[in-house]
């Protein structure tokens, strides 16, 4: 009996680790699409370490690139990062966690710990999964952005490689896995029109606001 909970522990270890591996790989591309908006590598690494939430991330750069304004990309990547505060709550007395640890912690806060941590049965295995998984991706993610970024950097103009299209193929990316039912793939398409129709009349970076608008209110009217 005393080896179960053992032989559990290690197999979540695993599969946090396993998530850290698929995830922080992803990060190559933000370094190279970084750099490619303009950011120099320790800047792109700086957002990964002090941001880190990779659709926020996306979402700053992409604005960056098109010319837009920075307070835009800014706004635009704290509406993507809403939803991990809605985690928060969840996790908060489920790791049972205060003080520092708790402060700690919130920023390991993202889809992968949050997934790790909430479907174990016992408070242990929760926090087990949770700093598996968001520590192996933290670690990955930020070694896999200076890796882009330096070879973004030694590429030069990655525009020239038509690199700079790929934060749109990002996006799609992280968005494809999420429309799993009728509602969620309507709430995309309504966002996409709002955002096209908005493109020739607002400053670059509102409508991405104004497309995440639309799901928030979405969200709420179906909860």
């Amino acid at each position: 009996m005393t080896d179960q909970p053992e032989a559990r522990r290690r197999a979540i270890v695993r599969d946090g680790v396993a998530v850290g591996v698929a995830t922080g790989a992803y990060g190559i591309s933000f370094g190279a699409i970084a750099v490619a908006a303009g950011l120099s590598v320790w800047q792109a690494c700086a957002t990964s370490l002090l941001m880190f939430t990779g659709a926020s991330q996306f979402a700053l750069v992409g604005v960056v690139a098109s010319g837009g304004n920075p307070m835009s990309g800014t706004m635009t990547a704290l509406l993507l990062g809403v939803r991990n505060s809605f985690y928060g709550v969840r996790l908060g007395p489920l790791l049972g966690w205060s003080g520092w640890r708790r402060a700690a912690a919130a920023h390991l806060v993202i889809d992968e710990s949050t997934a790790m941590s909430v479907n174990q049965p016992t408070a242990t295995d929760a926090r087990t999964g949770f700093l598996s998984a968001g520590g192996s991706v933290f670690v990955l993610w930020n070694l896999a952005t200076l890796v882009g970024a330096v070879a973004g950097e030694s590429l030069g103009d990655l525009r020239t490689f038509g690199l700079d299209a790929a934060v749109g193929g990002a996006f799609l990316a992280l968005l494809w896995p999420r429309l799993r039912d009728g509602i969620s793939r309507g709430v995309g398409v309504v966002s996409a029109v709002v955002a096209l129709a908005l493109v020739p009349f607002t400053p670059i970076g509102f409508p991405v606001l104004a497309a995440a608008a639309v799901a928030l209110v979405a969200g709420g009217a179906t909860r």
